[in-house]
């Protein structure tokens, strides 16, 4: 049997960092339920403390997620979660993706990164295969290729 799994980033701002990975895989923030919410604090099952007003909508405090915008209504679909933590990032990641370009130029790519908060981190190549290591602006390193 085979099972789904959805990648989980612990994040300062999972908000933010929703949406630069969202504009950076071409994926969609998953919309908040604004009236379930309501519901989960009026049936005191959450508090207002718990949420907070994110680009005008009401949207839990400590998680914002992100999928390709064609899945978002599959239970399914491919998911990557951003969580809040109280700590900053301290050492490399044991765990990375990679981001492959289909065919697009990665020196454009590194640019339009950096130019939206990404560090350059250093470039590697195995055979003829070659990337660039970066990282998110919370220092999440990842490459491109």
């Amino acid at each position: 049997m085979a099972y789904d799994i959805q990648i989980v980033v612990d994040s300062r701002d999972p908000h933010a960092q929703a949406d630069w990975w969202a504009e950076t895989l071409g994926w969609a923030v998953e919309p908040s339920n604004e009236e379930f919410i309501r519901r989960m604090i009026a049936e005191g099952f959450a508090t207002e403390e718990e949420t907070m007003v994110y680009h005008g909508m009401l949207v839990w405090a400590s998680a914002q997620a992100i999928a390709p915008e064609d899945e978002l209504d599959r239970k399914d679909r491919r998911r990557i979660l951003f969580q809040v933590v109280p700590e900053g990032k301290a050492v490399k990641n044991r765990v990375h993706w990679d981001v492959r370009l289909a065919g697009d130029d990665k020196d454009v790519i590194r640019a339009k990164l950096e130019a939206r908060g990404a560090t350059f981190l250093w470039e590697a190549a195995e055979g003829p295969h070659s990337w660039y290591t970066m990282a998110d602006p919370e220092g999440n390193e990842f490459c491109i290729s």
